[in-house]
């Protein structure tokens, strides 16, 4: 198991940790701040700052069953197991991560429906909607989007059981794809007064950190489906 100090507070950047196991282009913690690919979220990337000061560059993370995988270059030198490391983000990719995932849960809100898929990075992200007879207007959606940037709403997570949230399915927005389970648990991600859904993902403190979007446009992706792309302006 790797503890997600992520999932508490996606505002840390670094942690001291300890190699448990390494292969190679595969190095396992016990703790990180590496968020891993998923829930349309990118994984982090950074470095592993070792004892002797250098540096093993991280170019993503991925889950590994129990773990999070920190993926580096296949021909790598390793640090053994037991090492103390201090794992490094790449904050300014993770950053444009955090406030371009929490800019999807207003997208969420301002197109009332069915989430069919949605992906996110740092530059542009999209969500896919099956909108039915619904017909969606670029700039309205954008000028709702910075409405609820500007208001700084605060966003704040908490977990609750898988019995709480099978007797509220209606927080569940995507279709196709349900909220990872077996832990017992699942984490509730809120935007104040806008949205509540299950998430993992990590995210801003308050909307306003999320700065100035666009749709840059909407495109048909099927009979019903239409994807909403999303960037920074």
């Amino acid at each position: 198991m790797t503890e997600e100090l992520f999932r508490e507070d996606s505002y840390l950047r670094e942690c001291e940790a300890t190699v448990t196991a390494a292969t190679p282009g595969k190095v396992i913690l016990d703790r990180t701040v590496f968020y891993p690919t998923g829930g349309g979220q990118p994984g982090d990337s950074g470095v592993l700052v070792l004892p002797d000061g250098s540096e093993l560059a991280i170019i993503n993370t991925v889950k590994d069953e129990a773990a999070i995988a920190h993926l580096c270059a296949e021909d790598a030198a390793l640090p053994a197991s037991g090492t103390k490391v201090t794992a490094r983000l790449d904050w300014d990719r993770r950053y444009r991560h955090m406030r371009m995932h929490s800019c999807m849960h207003l997208l969420c809100a301002a197109v009332p429906c069915g989430v069919t898929g949605g992906q996110i990075g740092a530059e542009k992200s999209r969500i896919d909607f099956d909108t039915g007879d619904h017909v969606l207007d670029k700039e309205q959606i954008t000028a709702e989007l910075n409405r609820l940037i500007e208001e700084d709403r605060p966003l704040s997570h908490r977990w609750v059981a898988d019995g709480e949230l099978d007797a509220n399915p209606d927080l569940v927005r995507t279709m196709s794809v349900q909220p990872p389970r077996g832990g017992g648990r699942i984490r509730l991600m809120e935007v104040e007064g806008v949205d509540l859904q299950p998430c993992g993902g990590t995210h801003v403190a308050r909307t306003g950190e999320i700065g100035k979007v666009a749709v840059s446009k909407i495109e048909n992706k099927g009979k019903r489906n239409r994807r909403v792309n999303v960037v920074f302006v």
